[in-house]
């Protein structure tokens, strides 16, 4: 999907607007127009087709989702999902290379009865659940690569207050109680768990977050299997968690009954993801906005999904992740030259 930049000048400055929110602007020391006032240009809109605003120097030239497609899934697993007891959903449901997903009679997706109108954010073996998988393994295999900032093997996430970082097990991960995230009230903060083998939640377990801004880039992701490999990479809540982030289970992923994932997704890269009565949102903003429940945010990181870079959060759609891309240099030259003539024009008139 195309975004529409436009230049503004102001003074001398030009900066880029995407949708009406400044992304960036450019100062003296990325670029001055010398030689024409800038009252020449002050009316001057000119749209260039560009998937993402970016700014001078080291910026990055294209931002995406950091989970891709997968983003727009709640739950996603690979062999199979199954259902039991009634469990809502903010975002898509999906399975692949497995086709079934059981239980769907009892699922909610979106306010809407997965069976009939809440049919559309269903995908059982298709493109869009196969495109999904691709995405996330990337997201697993770029933040499993992260290196580690701290070793929490053997210790119990319940009761420990954490800043941002990347966070490693040599096995297992436990958490009983409440383990709680503190952004530091940094735009760009991002969490990551590498978990050797598999995690597992205690009943009632809770996982808060503090000191965030909104419109963030937060990140908070949860993987399984980091060491181990494949037959070992799962994570299991038990009943009544409440957890926060997003789960990249190498293997499977189980919720307990009435367990919940407020802010965040469960995914899983080569099995199952076995639910009961639970409820999953991708984005809190939607499921506040539907409930009325606001105990829970993401600040507007579209559920966690943040990379982490300050870009800052879509709201329903996430955080902005980075993938660079050498044709939009082609484009930003396309409306710079574009650019250039208008002004040439204007000048000579």
């Amino acid at each position: 999907m195309l975004t529409y930049i436009h230049f503004l000048a102001s003074n001398d400055r030009i900066g880029f607007v995407q949708h009406g929110k400044n992304v960036n602007t450019l100062g003296k020391s990325c670029l001055k127009l010398r030689r024409y006032k800038m009252n020449v240009i002050k009316e001057l809109k000119f749209a260039v087709p560009l998937f993402v605003a970016f700014a001078c120097g080291a910026s990055p030239a294209v931002a995406l989702p950091f989970l891709g497609t997968a983003e727009s899934f709640s739950v996603l697993g690979a062999s199979t999902v199954t259902n039991t007891g009634s469990t809502t959903l903010w975002g898509n449901l999906g399975v692949y290379p497995g086709n079934s997903i059981t239980g769907q009679e009892s699922i909610t997706i979106n306010e809407e009865p997965a069976l009939t109108t809440g049919a559309v954010y269903v995908h059982e073996g298709d493109a869009v659940a196969q495109q999904a998988q691709a995405d996330a393994l990337t997201a697993y295999n770029i933040l499993a690569g992260m290196p580690s900032t701290n070793d929490l093997t053997g210790q119990d996430l319940g009761g420990l207050t954490l800043t941002p970082g990347v966070y490693t097990f040599g096995t297992t991960a436990q958490l009983t109680g409440t383990l709680t995230l503190d952004f530091l009230n940094d735009p760009s903060a991002l969490f990551v768990f590498q978990v050797g083998t598999a995690l597992t939640t205690a009943s009632a377990a809770v996982v808060n977050v503090t000191n965030g801004t909104l419109a963030s880039d937060y990140g908070v992701y949860w993987l399984m299997g980091v060491t181990g490999g494949s037959g070992t990479g799962s994570a299991t809540l038990g009943s009544s968690t409440m957890f926060a982030g997003n789960i990249l289970a190498l293997d499977s992923v189980t919720l307990n009954s009435t367990a919940s994932i407020l802010c965040g997704r469960a995914i899983a890269l080569n099995a199952a993801v076995t639910m009961d009565g639970n409820t999953i949102a991708n984005d809190c903003v939607l499921y506040a906005n539907d409930t009325g429940d606001t105990t829970r945010t993401d600040y507007g990181s579209g559920g966690f999904s943040g990379s982490g870079t300050g870009n800052g959060g879509n709201g329903g759609n996430g955080g902005n992740g980075t993938v660079p891309e050498p044709a939009t240099l082609a484009l930003l030259g396309i409306g710079l030259f574009g650019l250039a003539s208008q002004l040439r024009r204007r000048k000579s008139a």
